[in-house]
């Protein structure tokens, strides 16, 4: 039964996650958590689905106020998914982000690419070595490793960035194939990504709450007076980082 097997396998999945990235999930952790607490922000890219990560991590109840996701439209799959495709391969699109975008040396920046092959996401990278931000990069390795590099440097995304996390899925990302198909169905990208950010996402507040720095989090704005704290934390923010207001745009 292939729903039971999908189960089956995504819960070992999880399980092999934890066992081999908790060490990397928390040294990310601890570099993001310093400069949160000095006022930077946690940048998350991703094209594709891999911007489904971003917005995992924008805005939302229970996530770090001070994150924010770069997600420009047409490197998404909300318009038409072939066009997508072909933007996250062209070259240059990742130096018009940085324009558009005054990300600091005192931020930090994650980047999402399953296969890590594609140019806009290694050029993120290497735009970021350039500036020297810090870099965490969210990958497959298994993938990755088993294909060639799209960009012109011949790079791939673990190969570039300072941290990497690796997703442990298979190659080509689908995991259960079905008998006598030459095929596989359900994609672990972003399930294992999801799984991932969300225990960063803990790390960042178990290492800002062990310096006694309280972590500004998210309350669910579906809970009546949550509006009033969230707009609150946000003032609080602004109060002790003025620049938040200039390069954080919800802000």
């Amino acid at each position: 039964m292939l729903v039971q097997e999908f189960f089956e396998k995504i819960k070992s999945l999880i399980v092999e996650i934890g066992e081999t990235q908790t060490a990397a999930i928390k040294t990310a952790a601890e570099e993001i958590a310093v400069r949160l607490e000095a006022g930077g922000i946690l940048y998350i890219f991703g094209s594709g689905h891999s911007h489904v990560l971003a917005e995992e991590l924008y805005s939302r109840a229970g996530g770090l106020i001070q994150v924010k996701a770069l997600m420009p439209r047409e490197l998404t799959t909300d318009l038409e998914m072939e066009k997508s495709t072909l933007m996250e391969r062209t070259d240059g699109l990742a130096e018009i982000i940085y324009a558009t975008n005054k990300i600091r040396k005192s931020d930090a920046l994650i980047l999402v690419s399953n296969s890590g092959r594609n140019a806009v996401p290694v050029q993120m990278a290497l735009g970021a070595k350039q500036r020297g931000i810090f870099t965490i990069a969210l990958t497959n390795l298994n993938h990755s490793k088993s294909v060639a590099s799209r960009d012109k440097s011949g790079k791939k995304l673990y190969e570039l960035c300072d941290l990497v996390l690796d997703n442990r899925g298979p190659i080509g990302d689908a995991l259960i194939h079905p008998a006598g198909k030459d095929y596989a169905v359900a994609p672990v990208s972003s399930i294992a990504g999801a799984v991932i950010m969300e225990a960063l996402i803990c790390g960042i507040v178990e290492s800002m709450l062990s310096r006694g720095v309280e972590p500004p989090v998210y309350r669910s704005s579906n809970v009546d007076g949550n509006d009033d704290f969230n707009k609150t934390a946000r003032e609080s923010l602004k109060a002790r980082f003025p620049e938040l207001r200039e390069v954080f745009s919800p802000f």
